[in-house]
């Protein structure tokens, strides 16, 4: 089983930007996705500099990815989109059915989480598009999943999220701007401010969800460590940790470990509790509410 790190969600410096990929170059892990996925306004690095850091993070041994925008809405988005998907290097995740239309027949893909792939009618269809690896959708239940590998294609590998606060929704509207009382197009790039999001909370306190621009987070965060036996049994190839602005590079250790079995899953968690930056979930895999935490195996 592969070890991935998803594209960055939040909106950081180009200083940050490196300075974390630089770390994620020497980290254990098999694979990197890179590029904006979230908003076009975000420009902190241009695609030449998001090419040059695939090739940085090919010279030391990881597979890498370029994701492409979730909410595609403009021709501007659409010529990003295309610059990206003829980039004649490496693979391209497509977020959103306009880069499948762009990626088609062009060779191998990856089908992102936010493809939605929730039946094996979907999957067959994006395999014979040329998808080679889907990601499945952070709402999906162990149940579900298991109804999927067992009708997926030949040639299809599967990833599935293990760690981070999961992407729950998109919207043409972007909430941080709103926190601000500012316009969309007058943002003044205030996500810079918050680089783990935005938290909102319920009326008695509680933590809720993570605003991110025109992408709404959940508040907790989904660890799916205990169960990684049950992973494995549904043949799942790659497992997916979704970067936090602090302790990215030990959470990717920690799971490295388990990985290779050098490391149980009681140390694991111990070490992985104060390195969160939220409560931990599992809710979605259990079949029930996302915010919900069991933390251990079925019997």
């Amino acid at each position: 089983m592969k070890l991935a790190l998803g594209p960055v969600l939040y909106y950081w410096s180009a200083e940050r930007l490196l300075a974390f990929y630089e770390e994620a170059a020497a980290a254990p892990v098999d694979i990197v996705y890179l590029g904006e996925t979230v908003c076009s306004r975000r420009h902190s690095l241009r695609p030449p500099d998001w090419l040059a850091l695939g090739e940085r993070l090919a010279a030391a041994g990881k597979e890498v990815v370029l994701s492409t925008q979730a909410l595609v809405e403009s021709e501007s988005d659409l010529k990003a989109l295309r610059r990206l998907v003829s980039n004649g290097r490496f693979l391209v995740e497509a977020n959103d059915m306009a880069a499948v239309k762009c990626l088609a027949g062009r060779g191998p893909f990856v089908a992102g989480t936010h493809l939605n792939v929730y039946n094996p009618a979907t999957l067959a269809v994006l395999a014979e598009l040329g998808a080679v690896r889907f990601v499945a959708p952070v709402e999906m239940s162990q149940a579900a999943l298991a109804a999927l590998q067992a009708e997926r294609p030949a040639g299809v590998a599967t990833e599935a999220w293990l760690y981070g606060r999961l992407p729950l929704a998109f919207s043409a509207r972007c909430f941080t701007a709103r926190h601000y009382n500012l316009q969309k197009d007058d943002c003044r790039f205030r996500c810079l401010d918050h680089p783990e999001g935005l938290s909102l909370f319920t009326l008695e306190g509680e933590p809720f969800l993570t605003l991110n621009g025109v992408q709404t987070l959940s508040a907790q965060v989904l660890n799916l460590l205990p169960v990684l036996d049950e992973l494995r049994a549904l043949r799942v190839d790659v497992v997916r940790v979704s970067p936090q602005a602090r302790h990215t590079g030990r959470v990717l250790e920690v799971f490295r470990s388990v990985l290779d079995g050098t490391m149980d899953l009681r140390a694991a968690l111990a070490v992985l509790e104060p390195l969160m930056p939220g409560a931990p979930c599992d809710g979605y895999w259990r079949g029930g509410a996302g915010m919900g935490w069991r933390g251990q195996a079925r019997p």
